[in-house]
């Protein structure tokens, strides 16, 4: 599923550049998550790369984009193309 950040976002800005795909933008009041480019890192990394630099732990899995490592990794070829994932 796709990442979210959450209202204890202190707009510090330290996920924003650890995103290759380009999902985290900012936001009005908060930095905020594309879903429809969020790939939990699926493609780049083991572990979603928001998550690990967060100092409030605001970078929180999204119920309400559930997706499989194969859908993420689908979704990250189609960001991607003619790319080789570095990890899955």
């Amino acid at each position: 599923m796709a990442y979210k950040i959450t209202d204890e976002c202190i707009s510090c800005g330290a996920c924003e550049p650890e995103c290759k795909n380009q999902a985290i933008k900012e936001g009005e009041s908060i930095y905020e998550i594309d879903p429809t480019k969020c790939t939990e890192c699926v493609g780049w990394f083991a572990a979603p790369k928001c998550a690990e630099v967060c100092p409030v732990d605001c970078c929180v899995p999204d119920a309400s984009h559930k997706e499989s490592k194969e859908q993420l990794l689908e979704k990250w070829k189609n960001l991607h193309p003619g790319k080789t994932p570095e990890a899955t």
